[in-house]
């Protein structure tokens, strides 16, 4: 962290605002100091919710919802400006079901100080039916940036449950053309009734080409089919062209986690999990579809790996925690940076344990995605429940993952407390050799939300500075004490920090692909949970 400081002070460049509306900013926030857990600096950039009762206008007893939670955060590094950093989370969880609102933020300061803002994707922050913001609640927040400056922030945005009769639901996009301090009105990428439900959702600026941004996501249907959905801008947000699907599993066949990466020469790489149903056995993959002509057209999938997760649980009672099961992270150099367009991806997977517990799975491609390397477990402890991995490939081609796991929490274990603690790995060799550094814990997750399970989100954020300098992770946290209360908190741990253990390789066991019987049921088990989780709690 003092190497990225010590580059010394970058003029910020305020740019022409182009604003419709947008929600309210409030002060810069002063840094937090760290909680006693931590021995790593962190800095709060939730705060208390500012959202009233009854601001979503949800009136039936339909869910808890749980005020001064903060999950699933997303984070992005301006690339016009290096020491801005903008962050998006879900406030206020309901049990049942997305959030009171999406809130924002922006640093100025390489993350020490941050403006509370928001865009107008649900009631709770200024959503009507005038700017198509008139959503009960929002979900699955996301943010990128490009090489201009603008910034683009993703929305799930609806009302009424799952395909439910009167439901209704959105993919909601604004952009912010003043370093993410205010931002515009929502456009919509897509509108559904109670006939679909669009799912998770990302959105990824070109870093080559300030005019081509990309969404995707995957829209359900009552018919239990979900392909791929995908929308892009070629004018820097102006002007979306209109969704439509670029892949199509098949009947009783869904994508989910569909992310984007641009790769050297337009390459775009599109990386999902794909579920599929047939026969009484549902089976999970990891796949990626390729476009050489800014998503116009699309190739056949390639399948990466199978995705063979069992999940998280409470040791003391087997009660599954609501993690990442099912989601990918995907990272590549910059092809602004570099012509290598390495890419890897990471996911939980139990193949090391032969299917007793998760750990972090990852797997590269050396060549734009058409082949990849066999998994390999990442995380430091394999003997434990890891959960929930992020990834990001630092300029300089430096790979960090950060993910949760259980390994402090003690024996026996409790039914009112389940520990877990924050980690990130390192590798300079191109995802062999790894090295660890605690970030945060131990924490309890029963202080945070529970939404079909104890939830941090389905993903946390990583980015990173450049080359040789700081990786930056954005994560969920539970607070101390007894009551359920989340924030999210930027940390900056040493760019050269010493290891907590010696370096490790990273090998994948001989027959980590021959699981058992009852494993493979373990995992069938938990992958038709998560889907019953992302219809009934988004």
């Amino acid at each position: 962290m003092d190497a990225w400081r010590g580059v010394g002070v970058v003029a910020l460049v305020t740019l022409v605002a182009a604003c419709g509306g947008s929600g309210g900013t409030s002060p810069f926030v002063p840094v937090t100091p760290a909680p006693p857990f931590s021995s790593v600096q962190q800095v709060r950039v939730s705060q208390t919710s500012s959202f009233s009762a009854g601001c979503d206008g949800v009136t039936a007893p339909v869910g808890t919802v749980y005020p001064n939670t903060a999950v699933e955060p997303s984070l992005v590094l301006n690339p016009f400006n290096p020491l801005n950093l903008v962050a998006a989370w879900q406030q206020d969880r309901w049990s049942n079901g997305g959030s009171r609102g999406l809130m924002l933020a922006a640093s100025s300061d390489g993350g020490n100080s941050w403006t509370l803002t928001s865009a107008a994707f649900s009631r709770c922050t200024g959503g009507n039916a005038g700017n198509l913001g008139d959503y009960e609640r929002a979900s699955d927040p996301w943010v990128t940036a490009s090489p201009n400056g603008y910034l683009y922030a993703l929305s799930l945005s609806f009302s009424g449950a799952t395909l439910a009769p009167g439901s209704s639901g959105a993919m909601l996009v604004s952009r912010s053309t003043d370093l993410g301090v205010t931002w515009q009105l929502p456009h919509a990428l897509i509108q559904d009734g109670a006939e679909a439900f669009n799912d998770k959702g990302s959105i990824t600026a070109d870093p080559l080409n300030s005019s081509y941004v990309y969404a995707v996501w995957d829209r359900l249907t009552s018919q239990a089919v979900g392909p791929t959905y995908f929308a892009v801008t070629a004018d820097g947000g102006s002007t979306w062209q209109a969704a439509r699907s670029i892949y199509d599993p098949g009947p009783s066949a869904q994508t989910i986690g569909n992310q984007i990466v641009v790769l050297p020469g337009d390459v775009l790489l599109n990386v999902f999990t794909e579920i599929d149903t047939q026969s009484g056995m549902t089976t999970a993959a990891v796949r990626v579809i390729r476009s050489m002509d800014n998503g116009s057209t699309w190739s056949n999938p390639i399948t990466i790996a199978e995705l063979e997760a069992v999940g998280t649980s409470n040791p003391a009672n087997n009660a599954p925690v609501r993690d990442g099961s099912q989601i990918v992270s995907v990272s590549t150099v910059s092809p602004a940076i570099s012509q290598a367009g390495r890419v890897y991806v990471v996911w939980q997977d139990s193949r090391f344990s032969m299917g007793h517990h998760d750990a972090i799975a990852l797997a590269y491609s050396s060549d734009g995605g058409q082949t990849w390397s066999a998994p390999v477990p990442v995380n430091a402890d394999t003997s434990v429940q890891a959960f929930t991995p992020t990834v990001n490939v630092r300029a300089d081609g430096v790979v960090a993952v950060t993910y949760f796991d259980l390994r402090k929490n003690p024996s026996p274990p409790s039914t009112t407390a389940l520990y877990a603690d924050c980690w990130m790995v390192t590798s300079s060799d191109g995802g062999t050799t790894f090295s660890e550094q605690h970030l945060t814990g131990s924490f309890n997750l029963y202080n945070a939300p529970d939404s079909d399970g104890l939830f941090l989100g389905d993903y946390q954020s990583l980015v990173s500075t450049g080359s040789g300098g700081a990786f930056l992770p954005f994560y969920a946290q539970p607070a101390q004490g007894s009551a359920i209360a989340t924030d999210t908190f930027i940390s900056f741990p040493p760019v050269t920090g010493a290891a907590a253990a010696l370096p490790y390789v990273a090998v994948a066991a001989a027959n980590a692909a021959e699981l058992p019987r009852e494993a493979r049921e373990r995992v069938m088990a938990r992958t038709r949970l998560v889907q019953s989780q992302r219809l009934r709690g988004r």
